[in-house]
């Protein structure tokens, strides 16, 4: 691969409103990260046609998952819970898509977020719905007052978040109330937070280089370190690609 990868992008979502009409939107951090790491950025619309998301994946390297509401735990077969906030159904529907196609065709992928939890729940495993219920004794993971909260990291050896954080103490943004429970087959936890709550898992298999952050490295409370998780990616995408002009 001689020339930079396009990273597909996936992108928020907002029904028609009575004062507005309907609009995709994206935190600026994803695509700033993206390009800072050497790839170049390409927005993915929630298109409806499978076929037409196919050929959208024809077009990019690897693709990242961004962050957004919940999702809908009703599609997984469990009950909605009353803090449950669902992603619009049309971005659900073509994120769900997007997923299951990168998995099938072992595509490079970094999940964000309620990305991270996508990947996991498409892969087999499942999520806590609302952890000041599921894991009472486990500290704060949102702050509706304070959008920088932050918790520590607990990150485990011979993982990308070792080579991103190395052996210094880590602080991480935290945003979300949701998170996961058992981890799909596959995969494994690389970092932790304090409480055991899940921050970070990686892939195991050989022929998929795929992995996921429940905190979120692009955002404005992230701290300079953070921007290696999209260098390692990025490097990761490379090395794929060049494995594969090698075969």
């Amino acid at each position: 691969m001689d020339s930079k990868p396009l990273i597909g992008v996936t992108a928020d979502y907002r029904s028609t409103k009575k004062d507005s009409p309907a609009f995709t939107y994206i935190a600026r951090g994803y695509y700033d990260a993206i390009s800072a790491a050497g790839g170049v950025p390409i927005i993915l619309p929630p298109l409806a046609s499978e076929e037409d998301i196919v050929r959208l994946v024809d077009l990019v390297d690897a693709v990242v998952l961004v962050g957004g509401g919940d999702l809908n735990p009703q599609r997984d077969g469990f009950m909605l819970h009353p803090a449950v906030r669902p992603l619009d159904e049309r971005r659900e529907n073509f994120d769900r898509m997007l997923v299951r196609i990168v998995a099938d065709r072992r595509m490079p992928v970094l999940g964000i977020g309620v990305g991270m939890q996508l990947l996991n729940v498409q892969q087999g495993g499942n999520l806590f719905l609302h952890l000041p219920e599921d894991m009472p004794k486990a500290l704060p993971h949102k702050d509706a007052i304070d959008s920088t909260h932050r918790h520590g990291l607990v990150v485990m050896r011979n993982s990308l978040m070792e080579r991103v954080y190395g052996d210094g103490e880590v602080r991480v943004n935290s945003m979300h109330h949701m998170a996961i429970d058992e981890v799909a087959p596959g995969f494994r936890v690389t970092a932790t937070a304090p409480d055991g709550v899940i921050e970070a898992i990686e892939c195991e298999q050989e022929d998929w280089f795929a992995l996921g952050t429940q905190f979120h490295p692009e955002a404005e409370s992230a701290s300079a370190l953070d921007q290696r998780i999209f260098d390692e990616f990025l490097e990761g995408v490379l090395s794929r690609g060049r494995m594969r002009m090698v075969a």
